[in-house]
């Protein structure tokens, strides 16, 4: 896979490869996971027209007193999560125990959409805390 916006700066270091990342506003190692969240954050920006002031990436968070790491969170325009993505590599199949890290993370954030990505699949799921239900959807939601 390759970074699909031909606008993104990327640059050698030592010979390896980084790219600006517009939201943490640094240069960041490109490895396969990046280049999945990179693209997918391309998409959420340009393509579903999110802000990127809504946007956090690697945010920390506890798991049974375990610090871990979200790769993208969108927050909704009052300031409450509302979309928590978990990308991997393209080279890692999305399996029950990716949606299950991603459940867990979301378990702390209680955003009401999750979508898990490995840049070749994407699954987005509606979460409903009230009655506990989990509905997939089709596509990715428009932000409110």
């Amino acid at each position: 896979m390759i970074i699909k916006n031909e606008k993104r700066k990327i640059k050698e270091i030592d010979g390896r490869a980084y790219i600006f990342d517009i939201i943490r506003k640094k240069y960041i190692l490109l490895t396969p996971e990046e280049i999945v969240r990179q693209n997918f954050l391309d998409y959420l920006i340009l393509e579903k027209t999110y802000s990127k002031n809504l946007i956090k990436l690697e945010s920390a968070l506890k798991y049974n007193s375990l610090n871990k790491r979200s790769d993208i969170l969108v927050y909704d325009k009052l300031g409450k999560p509302f979309l928590l993505v978990e990308c991997k590599a393209e080279s890692v199949a999305i399996s029950q125990s990716t949606i299950e890290q991603a459940s867990r993370y979301n378990f702390q954030i209680k955003a009401p959409f999750v979508c898990i990505t490995n840049g070749l699949k994407t699954y987005c799921f509606k979460i409903d805390f009230n009655d506990n239900s989990i509905i997939q959807l089709n596509t990715i939601p428009e932000i409110i």
